[in-house]
């Protein structure tokens, strides 16, 4: 005999936190309360009427907003839902005409999901989860999949705590976060429901571009994966628009920083990076006046650079490598072309690759030499066609030239104002792991070096 959603309320909150809630069934002309999970009240609390009960739920939700779920108890599907009700009159209005219908209701306490925290599903090892969504975002494209252990460090480190949730081998949980505790048990995280007994899932392995790297900024993102899985990162302050600040990563032993704007996806070159301190407010003000493409600012511990450059996976799995002697600023801006690297520089860049490899599968990176320790300073998944003075492949109808000293800006311009089936031919010593190279990667179209005579 299936359970009425009331039943199943009360035996998922036996594991967890669940948004708080007071069922209802109707009976005659009134309505007789069943279930109730309301913080500073014991479990199943019975209340002296239906209005009493909506004030002491209203009085603990945190946004003093409750919604009115309605069903049949046979029903499969849910009936009418009213969503962020802040008034007992307007509870006990909705509740009356619904009870009138034959409906049961549930009032529940109004969780905001798009506070700045995630919700989504972890089951047999994998997490996958999504800000601004209900659990059910792991039905669209776009979820964020971590290993378990990946995702309970990233949650604490972002949030500055693990979810309070009880995992057993075959359970299937939806979940949610919160950066404001909520629920009966006024904690960090809500259980929505609870399945045994579910068939296997595949292992996760991270990817992204995701939601949630999206939320926190693609630099961020890519930089916590990386000091998750145990590289060198230098230690970085995330200033974010959605999230509280959080930090990670290791000293590097100089007193200098770098200012980095971290946009929502990769643009390479596009927003500021430099060495020092500059205002994050001013900075994002005139860059991104409409806050739609930088989530964040980092501040990070600078690296005294011996050699610096960029690996990325190219054509048939193998790294391509590049860099020069000092800071790699202008190598990425393709301002300086790369150098013959000392064979223990390279050596610490394939040494780390390997490490990254396993986890996540083919990557690209810039990284820091100092001397003594290989420092990543940005990670991004996946691998490229790039192989030797062919940026991308392909074969265009014509071709149009490029100098690398008319500077990134001026390529952006060229990108975009060129026909389907051109090609871009690139003049001049330019790195093909710098941002000239990842911009004409981004493009697709087809792309070479022609080296200065």
């Amino acid at each position: 005999m299936a359970l009425h959603k009331d039943e199943i309320l009360d035996a998922v909150a036996r594991f967890g936190s669940v948004a708080q809630f007071v069922g209802f069934r109707p009976e005659g002309h009134g309505l007789v309360q069943t279930y109730s999970r309301v913080a500073g009240f014991p479990d199943n609390a019975k209340f002296a009427n239906a209005g009493e009960a909506t004030a002491a739920l209203l009085r603990a939700s945190p946004d003093r907003k409750v919604n009115v779920r309605s069903y049949v108890p046979d029903g499969i599907r849910s009936r009418e839902f009213i969503y962020g009700l802040e008034s007992v009159e307007a509870v006990l209005e909705a509740l009356n005409r619904l009870a009138g219908e034959g409906l049961h209701t549930i009032v529940n306490e109004t969780i905001d999901v798009t506070d700045g925290g995630v919700s989504g599903v972890v089951q047999d090892g994998t997490v996958e989860f999504a800000p601004d969504d209900t659990p059910r975002c792991v039905e669209k494209p776009g979820v964020a999949s971590l290993p378990l252990r990946l995702a309970l460090s990233l949650f604490d480190t972002v949030y500055g705590f693990e979810p309070e949730w009880q995992l057993s081998p075959g359970v299937r949980l939806e979940f949610s976060l919160h950066p404001k505790p909520r629920g009966h048990q006024q904690c960090h995280t809500i259980i929505w429901e609870r399945e045994e007994n579910v068939r296997s899932s595949p292992m996760a392995r991270p990817v992204w571009p995701n939601r949630f790297s999206r939320h926190i900024g693609d630099k961020a993102y890519g930089l916590l994966i990386a000091h998750l899985l145990g590289l060198p990162v230098p230690k970085t302050l995330v200033i974010g628009r959605r999230v509280a600040p959080f930090s990670f990563g290791q000293q590097t032993g100089s007193r200098e920083v770098w200012t980095r704007t971290c946009p929502r996806e990769p643009q390479p070159g596009l927003f500021t990076t430099v060495k020092g301190w500059v205002d994050p407010f001013r900075l994002l003000a005139s860059e991104d006046p409409n806050h739609s493409s930088i989530a964040s600012v980092l501040c990070q511990a600078a690296v005294r650079a011996r050699y610096s450059g960029a690996a990325v996976t190219g054509q048939s799995s193998q790294l391509l490598i590049e860099g020069r002697r000092g800071e790699g600023d202008r190598f990425m801006l393709g301002l300086d072309g790369p150098e013959d690297l000392p064979a223990a520089i390279v050596d610490s860049v394939h040494a780390a690759n390997e490490q990254i490899v396993g986890q996540l599968g083919p990557v690209r990176f810039e990284w820091v030499h100092d001397g003594e320790r290989l420092w990543i300073v940005q990670l991004h998944c996946g691998a490229t066609a790039t192989m030797k003075d062919v940026i991308v492949p392909g074969e265009p109808t014509d071709w149009v030239d490029f100098n690398v000293s008319e500077g990134l800006n001026q390529l952006r311009v060229l990108l975009s104002g060129l026909q389907d089936g051109v090609g871009i031919r690139v003049i001049g010593e330019v790195g093909l792991t710098s941002h000239i190279a990842d911009l004409l990667r981004k493009s697709g179209r087809p792309s070479i070096v022609s080296r200065a005579a």
